[in-house]
């Protein structure tokens, strides 16, 4: 038996992009998945994608916003243990910061830290009483390095990072890490759709685009280049597995080398 036979793990926002990259490196390592979406749809579509990659651990679906308090509810009854809760779900969306409205500081706040608040609230004590758990908040390099055109964003990508060392204070002595990864420019559905909008209405390339925004956008990059949904999941699987058991209060970075920084 390996460490991953019979854990179970929710991963937020799985049904595309980095959640589903997470899931899939999750699941292919026999551990059982909770595949979550906002429609039962893309949970559905999501399910078959991974069953027919040949998954090796069992999957779950639940269709349910965690931007919500009722979607939280709904997930808690429907599954109310987890070995593995990965908070992944999350928003985005540029704009100027005179431009930025309460409604909107509300609602990148809610998504982007609240969702992760109200299922660790519900959770974390849970893997505490049992002695074992992982707990993953997926940030991103602009929780240091925050973006002139996102601001919102960015301050609540910061608190994704003081939410996961402080529940790592809570968990001292027992094999329940917790941790933060950040998390750079990833090739997504979501910029993937965004890159080919540019290039059309550039008249260019998808990979002139992609140089321009590493030479002008994220100069830093030592890679140049975006990163791909699979090596955030595989990262995150690794986190999440008994390999990475003294890892815990941490921000850790899978970031391409953005962040001008060597810690």
């Amino acid at each position: 038996m390996t460490d991953s036979q019979h854990r179970l793990a929710l991963v937020t926002g799985s049904t595309a992009g980095i959640g589903f990259a997470i899931a899939e490196k999750l699941v292919r390592q026999g551990v059982d998945v909770i595949v979550n979406g906002r429609t039962p749809a893309r949970v559905d579509e999501a399910i078959a994608r991974l069953a027919a990659l040949g998954a090796s651990g069992r999957l779950y679906g639940v269709a349910a916003d965690v931007a919500t308090v009722s979607g939280v509810d709904a997930i808690c009854a429907a599954f109310p243990k987890v070995d593995i809760l990965v908070n992944n779900f999350g928003i985005f969306g540029p704009k100027d910061f005179p431009d930025i409205t309460d409604d909107d500081w509300n609602g990148m706040w809610i998504a982007n830290v609240m969702s992760g608040v109200r299922l660790s609230r519900h959770y974390f004590p849970l893997m505490l009483n049992q002695k074992y758990g992982r707990v993953i908040f997926i940030s991103s390099e602009s929780a240091l390095q925050i973006p002139a055109d996102v601001i919102h964003y960015g301050v609540s990508k910061t608190a994704q990072l003081a939410l996961a060392r402080g529940l790592a204070e809570l968990a001292v002595g027992a094999d329940v890490t917790v941790n933060a990864v950040l998390v750079g420019p990833t090739r997504s559905e979501g910029m993937g759709a965004i890159l080919k909008q540019m290039a059309e209405a550039g008249h260019s390339t998808e990979a002139e685009v992609e140089r321009y925004f590493f030479d002008e956008v994220r100069p830093t990059s030592l890679l140049k280049r975006f990163l791909r949904p699979e090596e955030i999941g595989a990262f995150v699987a690794f986190l999440a597995s008994e390999a990475a058991s003294g890892i815990t209060g941490a921000a850790l970075r899978a970031d391409g080398g953005v962040v001008k920084s060597v810690i």
